[in-house]
């Protein structure tokens, strides 16, 4: 798994009391595990550790907020709010 290929990525939780929600790949631990903001509930401060399979993946990737982690620029969890509902992402559920 290339840290570049799903870092920025938008998700939905497949499992757990978060089921359905979106979120966005703010961090990779290993091949299992990824990091994910929210902006909200999961500040990027404070990120969910979650499985990649019990995530949903989206076409969606957040190129300003992925060029932002890759470059290691201060994320913002007004900028990842934002972004989730500028497009939408509950309705695609």
């Amino acid at each position: 798994m290339e840290k570049d290929d799903i870092l920025g990525g938008v998700v939905l939780s497949k499992a757990g009391r978060d089921k359905d929600k979106p979120f966005i790949i703010v961090g990779i631990i290993n091949e299992d595990y990824v990091l994910l903001a929210d902006g909200k509930l999961r500040p990027e401060k404070k990120p969910k550790k979650k499985k990649l399979r019990h995530l949903r993946f989206t076409d969606i990737i957040a190129e300003d907020i992925k060029n932002d982690i890759l470059s290691g620029r201060e994320l913002k969890d007004s900028t990842i709010r934002s972004f989730l509902q500028l497009n939408d992402i509950n309705k695609e559920v």
